[in-house]
């Protein structure tokens, strides 16, 4: 994020945006909760918070109809040429479910209907926003502990002027990472899972890495995709995108696009400053 850049955090109800606010003020921001998105504009004149605190805004469906108002805010936002950031949280429908159904809590748009009937309503209301976030977050798979891990990966290593870039390994049988701005598939590389030696481990150790990388025009593979990703950075910048998410995917998660997940976030850090990319591991762990 840039200097005085506000971050507006929104997203579907249940997937964790209290979790995100108290991430942020752990890590020194100023926050905001359930600000009517009409107020929104006055409050980040100047984008910080009391004592120069970073400033993070909350706004949900709790907001009622001023909610409605969210696309209207951030269109005054640009036309006041105050820099913000949207970030978006999301999970899939049965993630929502199950976690409204553990706190035996009612969804807010649910009424006298089912909670998958207030799900559908605010994903509804939320198209539009959604399509408009700089930062999309699946909590899907994520527990409290790594969604605030994930928070302190994203918006605690301070303010950068570049591309902030997740690499992110997935498996295809656990589904696609809805948060995912590109995807890369790799199970055309020869799969360790098919040598008994390798089976039990996983992509980050030295042994997979080393079967993985060096399968035949793996290596060529990896570094023209990275020079691919660079040569958008530009762009990216260009229409104000300073997060990108990078989902690569594998059968399981296990072996191969962990493997390269880290090797493209290593080669990705080379190019200097202008990228900031870390690697993370979905379905590690999971088989």
């Amino acid at each position: 994020m840039s200097s005085n850049e506000t971050l507006i955090l929104t997203g579907m109800s249940g997937a964790g945006r209290s979790t995100v606010a108290h991430a942020l003020e752990d890590l020194g921001w100023y926050v905001v909760d359930n600000l009517p998105p009409a107020l929104i504009s006055a409050l980040v004149t100047n984008g910080t918070g009391p004592q120069g605190k970073e400033l993070a805004v909350v706004v949900d469906v709790r907001g009622g109809e001023f909610f409605d108002e969210l696309s209207l805010a951030l269109a005054q936002l640009k036309s006041e040429s105050l820099p913000y950031c949207l970030v978006f949280l999301d999970a899939t429908d049965q993630a929502l479910v199950q976690r409204f159904e553990s706190t035996r809590r009612p969804h807010p748009l649910q009424g006298q209907d089912r909670i998958v009937d207030g799900i559908s309503r605010e994903r509804e209301k939320l198209e539009e926003v959604r399509s408009q976030s700089d930062v999309a977050i699946d909590t899907t798979n994520l527990n409290v502990h790594q969604l605030e891990k994930r928070v302190g990966e994203i918006f605690g290593k301070g303010k950068i002027q570049g591309v902030r870039i997740n690499v992110l390994s997935f498996g295809y049988k656990y589904g696609i990472p809805v948060d995912a701005d590109l995807v890369l598939d790799c199970r055309f590389i020869p799969n360790p899972h098919w040598n008994p030696d390798l089976r039990p481990l996983t992509g980050l150790t030295p042994q997979v890495s080393s079967a993985v990388l060096g399968s035949e025009g793996v290596a060529k593979f990896v570094s023209d995709y990275v020079h691919l990703v660079n040569s958008m950075l530009t762009g990216y910048l260009r229409e104000g995108k300073k997060f990108v998410t990078i989902a690569v995917g594998c059968t399981g998660g296990k072996h191969r696009s962990v493997a390269i997940t880290a090797e493209i976030a290593r080669q990705l850090n080379e190019f200097g400053s202008e990228i900031s990319a870390h690697p993370t591991h979905r379905d590690v762990g999971r088989e």
